[in-house]
């Protein structure tokens, strides 16, 4: 498949519902609102192609774009194009596509903590998220758990004077440390105590941000702290 004939058959998937839920989530235009099920099937039948991956991306459509971080190697993702990907990320994108792709591929913590220093509060998220991300999929032993215990520590020291959805993906961070790290679920917990209410502006969306050791606890009473999982994509 090429570009334009995937980018043809999102245009027909489209839904004008869906495209206002995004937009409301802060997705960019151009936003078509194909629902996140119909990409997958579209993920399902395309082969992975890296230029193509490349390509869709850089059509800028949100959809599209959404799409690449699904189909992409993320092996196969270099510094620069993941630079680049963040700096064309809307919010949405940078927190999630972005993230998931930047955490498969071999600069994971080297993106991660160069964006979670960034001015730009798309960038900065992202690397927090890239970082939860980290987590989520590499085992203990390939973690560097003291660094993981200071960023713990910076998050509970600046969360509440950071960009808003910064602190949105910075409690994250804190839930998937002590989710998926064991040896550092008590140190999570301690600093989500600290740390107690994170406000965040989510847009008059149904969404929530939670209290991270109330979730973390659930996580414990399912007794699947420490559980990995296989690819930090959704």
């Amino acid at each position: 498949m090429n570009v334009n004939s995937i980018v043809d058959e999102l245009r027909s998937l489209g839904h004008e519902g869906t495209r206002r839920v995004l937009l409301n989530h802060g997705a960019h235009e151009p936003c078509l609102g194909v629902k996140i099920s119909d990409l997958k099937k579209i993920q399902k039948r395309i082969k992975q192609d890296h230029q193509l991956v490349l390509r869709l991306y850089e059509t800028g459509i949100y959809d599209a774009m959404y799409l690449a971080g699904l189909i992409a190697d993320d092996a196969r993702m270099t510094k620069s194009e993941l630079r680049n990907w963040v700096e064309r990320a809307s919010g949405p994108l940078a927190g999630s596509t972005v993230a998931w792709v930047a955490a498969g591929s071999a600069h994971g913590f080297e993106v991660a903590r160069e964006w979670i220093d960034s001015d730009k509060e798309f960038i900065a998220a992202a690397g927090w998220a890239t970082l939860s991300g980290l987590v989520s999929i590499k085992q203990d032993s390939d973690l560097d758990l003291d660094e993981l215990k200071r960023l713990l520590g910076r998050v509970q020291r600046t969360i509440h004077t950071a960009a808003n959805l910064v602190r949105y993906q910075m409690n994250g961070f804190v839930i998937a440390v002590g989710g998926y790290v064991s040896p550092l679920t008590k140190s999570a917990k301690e600093a989500g105590e600290k740390i107690g209410i994170v406000s965040v502006d989510l847009g008059g969306t149904a969404c929530r941000v939670p209290f991270a050791p109330e979730y973390i606890e659930k996580i414990e009473q399912r007794g699947a702290i420490g559980r990995k999982r296989k690819t930090a994509k959704c």
